[in-house]
């Protein structure tokens, strides 16, 4: 295991034989790092933080440190970060707030310089933030959902599986599975690139277009699209959004169509 001579390690901390700590890294606490992770230069990894093999964390990121909440009172929290995750320079990801309660990111997640992983977060595997993305606290993010640069995302959103949202966008409700938003927070289609790439079928990315045209497009209320869909959509695109739309969401939906949305 090889430690540089300057990092700081506590003596509690769990550091698989086969993971690597750059220099002038401070590991502090209870954290437990899994084989075959790098941490480059001025890495800070504190309290009850597990880390899972194969992860490159790049210089000045901060992974478990204390959440940026007034509710914080002091006990005993999580963060959790996925095997194969890349955090690139300065990311942040913070603990938990409430006692037991952790921040997570899945498998094979690329944060970008500078993005932001705030208290109570669940990252799904694969997804992408690019730099100067910010996630508030208690956003959901599904797996391979893409989030461009300096996008800032509300308290308690939810992103859905495949979602795609513009650079600079400010989103403060919920993103539908694989719809994609512009800097602006208005829809603009469906990402169809994205769920070719990820192996989904024809008839899925049809159900996603269909639900896409009934949500955005179709005059009348949310409750009355939702019907309509129940009966139209059966792939697991299809299934997946309607369960979506289903699960209670605290910050309702994106679902302003922009005037240059493709059909």
């Amino acid at each position: 295991m090889p430690i540089h001579p300057t990092a700081l390690v506590s003596q509690d901390a769990q550091l698989d034989s086969e993971c690597s700590i750059g220099p002038y890294c401070v590991i502090e606490g209870p954290v437990r790092i899994g084989s075959g992770t790098v941490t480059g230069p001025y890495v800070h990894i504190l309290g009850d933080t597990e880390i899972g093999r194969d992860c490159r964390i790049h210089a000045g990121c901060v992974l478990g440190d204390l959440p940026q909440d007034r509710a914080y009172s002091g006990d005993v929290t999580y963060c959790r970060i996925g095997d194969g995750t890349v955090l690139r320079e300065h990311v942040t990801v913070h603990r938990g707030t409430a006692a037991g309660s952790a921040t997570i990111v899945g498998q094979r997640c690329l944060l970008m310089a500078g993005a932001h992983v705030g208290h109570n977060c669940c990252l799904g595997d694969e997804v992408t933030m690019a730099n100067g993305a910010m996630l508030g606290g208690y956003v959901e993010v599904g797996p391979r959902a893409i989030l461009s640069g300096n996008v800032g995302v509300h308290q308690f959103v939810r992103i859905g599986e495949l979602a795609m949202i513009g650079g600079l966008a400010k989103i403060t409700q919920d993103v539908v599975p694989y719809f994609m938003v512009d800097g602006a927070g208005t829809c603009v289609g469906v990402n169809r690139i994205g769920m070719r790439r990820a192996g989904r079928s024809a008839e899925d990315i049809a159900d996603a277009i269909l639900a896409y045209r009934q949500l955005c497009r179709t005059p009348g209320s949310l409750q009355s699209a939702l019907l309509q869909l129940e009966t139209s959509l059966s792939t697991p695109a299809g299934r997946g959004i309607l369960q979506f739309m289903k699960t209670p969401s605290r910050r309702g939906f994106h679902l302003r169509e922009s005037a240059s949305a493709i059909p």
